[in-house]
């Protein structure tokens, strides 16, 4: 039996046999808590008929708890120091393939169809760099790849703004684009201890789950999805303002609140009070205006 990788003690031997240190610019934040590894790959819900995508993973650690479970898991990992680490400490575990390459730059899906079986369950379950979680979490919506779910670990006032309704303070524009895709919802929260080197802040587990369509129709989605940015670029403002300013070029601001007015929203209303179905609305609405433009 293999001694699990997320040991303190086990960690330190692999780190010290490859020489390796950490690089603050890549987010380098590896766990060493075997039990939290589980519960992530649990909230997964993962079977040995699963097939798993990992970004960032590091020395394996949670790589190898995927592999115990699922049937093949593939790992993309942007730190060429890592590459010869991972063959040693995943030699137990043929089923997993290790990318050397920068998931932002990758063809997932292109790698998604040479590696897992047609119509596999697919799941990512992944320790994100800190610093680019947002933009690796809505390439993998965005691409609407076949991923039945997403379980990730990121920074917890992240996941809090992801998972956020309506009428909370960290709702916003990046709560309602991950909803749009997905369900949302903070599993639980990982305190900074089980970490090495400690980062600053706590972290938690995001599960996304993947809608089979969107919670509302809209006319255009990336018109919705820059009307809602728009709404909320100056929070503090009320949702007239924000939107005068983003339609200046066709609109008055008189015509912008008299649409509102003539849709039942409040044009004095905030951004973060407004529901996606609000917001959904509100795009089909002044859509056909730009249209006629």
């Amino acid at each position: 039996m293999t001694k699990d990788i997320a040991t303190p003690k086990r960690t330190k031997e692999i780190l010290d046999k490859f020489g390796f240190s950490f690089k603050k610019s890549l987010g380098q934040n590896f766990l060493i808590d075997p039990n939290v590894l589980s519960k992530i790959v649990m909230a997964a819900g993962l079977t040995e008929e699963s097939g798993v995508i990992e970004i960032g993973p590091g020395i394996g650690a949670l790589t190898e708890q995927s592999a115990k479970i699922a049937e093949r898991v593939l790992a993309f990992e942007i730190d060429q120091r890592l590459i010869p680490i991972l063959k040693d400490t995943l030699s137990p575990y043929p089923t997993v393939k290790v990318i050397h390459q920068d998931v932002l730059k990758a063809d997932v899906q292109k790698e998604m169809e040479a590696f897992f079986r047609p119509g596999q369950d697919v799941a990512v379950v992944a320790n994100l760099p800190y610093y680019v979680t947002t933009p690796i979490l809505m390439k993998l919506l965005e691409e609407k790849l076949p991923v039945r779910v997403m379980v990730v670990m990121l920074q917890k006032e992240v996941a809090e703004r992801i998972a956020a309704g309506p009428g909370s303070k960290a709702y916003g524009s990046l709560s309602i684009a991950a909803q749009y895709y997905a369900e949302a919802e903070t599993v639980f929260t990982v305190p900074k201890t089980v970490f090495v080197p400690q980062p600053n802040v706590d972290s938690a587990i995001l599960r996304l789950t993947r809608r089979s369509s969107p919670p509302v129709n809209v006319k255009s989605e990336q018109f919705f999805f820059q009307v809602v940015q728009a709404s909320f670029v100056q929070r503090r403002k009320t949702l007239l303002n924000n939107l005068a300013k983003f339609f200046e070029e066709t609109l008055d601001k008189s015509q912008v609140a008299a649409k509102l007015l003539s849709m039942d929203i409040d044009p004095k209303r905030r951004a973060e009070a407004l529901s996606m179905e609000e917001f959904a609305s509100i795009c089909n609405e002044f859509h056909n205006e730009m249209n006629h433009k």
